[in-house]
């Protein structure tokens, strides 16, 4: 059995001022109510294959740049590219 170190496994909280309820608690309320569900389902049709794709088929796992105006920049090159290969392959946007 392992013991876990001061500093490993903490979860970090902050509560909302008005209310005084973690932001966790508030998040689940909004994702479980009927509009989140619906919002956060069909955020797993849109957003999340494109960050799959990012991640699995184009291997960005870590950014090779350091620095924050870098790596915004190497991530507007694979969005860049994303957009691209999606025209490519489904035609041009109805204008």
């Amino acid at each position: 059995m392992v013991d876990k170190v001061n500093g490993h496994g903490r979860q970090v909280s902050f509560i909302l001022e008005k209310t005084g309820t973690p932001y966790t608690d508030w998040m689940k309320i909004r994702v479980d109510s009927k509009k989140g569900k619906q919002i956060y389902s069909h955020r797993m049709s849109v957003v999340e294959p494109v960050f799959g794709n990012i991640t699995s088929n184009k291997g960005l796992k870590r950014f090779s740049l350091r620095g924050k105006i870098k790596v915004n920049a190497q991530w507007k090159l694979f969005c860049l590219i994303q957009n691209i290969e999606k025209l490519a392959n489904y035609g041009k946007i109805a204008a």
